[in-house]
C-alpha cells in the first residue's frame, strides 16, 4: 500500500537522545498531532493547543454520548479523559516535541506497516498522528483476564498513520513465524501487532511458586506477527525504587548488611 493511500495526517519526526529520549515532530500547514496529557515538550510558535475527548480519528462517533464512551473506556487503561491536539495553524512548517515519561526508548510505529492495528501496554502510547485511533483491547479468554496482570486491558492502535510508544530500558523486536511460541513476562511486553496470539500460562512446579521469585504465571504469545519487548518495565523500576525508599532494605538481614549500609551512605 503506498503513503498516497494514508488517511491519516503523514508527518515527519526525528528522535533525540538515548536514555531520556524525545521526539520531534513535523507538521505541515493545518496537520494535527495528539499525545496524552502531560507528553508536551516544546513547540514551534503557530501551533494551536486543544483539549479534546477521546483521540480525534475518524472512527470516534462524534455525538455527545459517543465522545463520553469514547474518554471513559480511556479510565480503563488508566489514562486521563482528555488527550491533546496540536494543530499547525500557520502557513509554514512547525515543529513540536514529546517527552519520554521515564528512562527508556521511544518507538517509531508505521501502522500502515503493521496491518492497521497494534496492541500494546495501557501506558505505553505517547503520541500519533491525527486519524490514529487509541482504544482498549481486552484479552478474552478467561485466564489472561483473571491472571494477566499487566497483559489484561492493554491499547489498541489502529489507523494507517505514525503512533509513537515508550517502553522502559531496551527494546527489541522479534518476529514470530507461524506456530512459533514466545515465553514472557506479562510486564516486558510492549506491543505486538493484530495476529500473535496472547495466553496466559502457569509456571508450575511447587519450588518456582513459592521460591521462583518471578510470579505464578507468564504469558505466551505465538506467531505470525511481531513483539516488542522491553528490559525494564515501568512497574519493576518502581518496586525497585520504593524497596530502597523502605526502612527496612534487603541487605540489612545479612552479615554484612550494616557494614554495606555504611558504605554506601546509609549510616541509620
Amino acid at each position: 500500500m503506498s503513503h498516497s493511500s494514508r488517511t491519516n495526517h503523514e508527518i515527519d519526526y526525528r528522535i533525540f537522545g538515548e536514555e531520556m529520549q524525545y521526539v520531534e515532530i513535523e507538521l505541515d500547514p493545518s496537520e494535527t498531532a495528539v499525545a496524552e496529557s502531560g507528553s508536551f515538550m516544546m513547540m514551534d510558535d503557530g501551533i494551536q493547543m486543544q483539549t479534546i475527548f477521546g483521540d480525534g480519528s475518524r472512527q470516534q462517533d462524534n455525538s455527545i454520548v459517543g465522545k463520553l464512551f469514547s474518554a471513559g473506556k480511556r479510565l480503563l487503561t488508566g489514562e486521563s479523559l482528555f488527550m491533546t491536539a496540536f494543530t499547525n495553524v500557520g502557513h509554514n512548517k512547525k515543529r513540536i516535541s514529546f517527552a519520554s515519561p521515564y528512562p527508556g526508548k521511544i518507538i517509531a510505529m508505521d501502522l500502515l506497516q503493521l496491518g492497521g492495528m497494534l496492541i500494546c501496554q495501557k501506558d505505553a502510547f505517547l503520541c500519533a498522528a491525527k486519524g490514529v485511533s487509541i482504544g482498549i483491547a481486552f484479552q478474552r479468554r478467561l485466564g489472561t483476564g483473571l491472571f494477566g496482570g499487566e497483559g489484561f486491558i492493554m491499547q489498541k492502535l489502529e489507523g494507517d498513520g505514525m503512533a509513537f510508544v515508550h517502553a522502559g530500558g531496551h527494546v527489541f523486536e522479534k518476529e514470530l513465524q507461524p506456530g512459533e511460541s514466545l515465553k514472557i513476562d506479562t510486564g516486558c511486553i510492549v506491543a505486538y501487532t493484530r495476529q500473535i496470539n496472547f495466553d496466559i500460562q502457569y509456571v508450575g512446579g511447587i519450588r518456582n511458586t513459592i521460591f521462583g521469585g518471578e510470579g505464578l504465571f507468564f504469558a505466551t504469545l505465538t506467531g505470525p506477527g511481531k513483539v516488542w519487548i522491553q528490559t525494564l518495565p515501568v512497574s519493576r523500576l518502581a518496586s525497585r525504587i520504593l524497596s530502597y525508599g523502605t526502612y527496612n532494605r534487603k541487605e540489612e538481614g545479612s552479615i554484612l548488611g550494616g557494614l554495606g549500609n555504611l558504605l554506601d551512605g546509609d549510616g541509620r
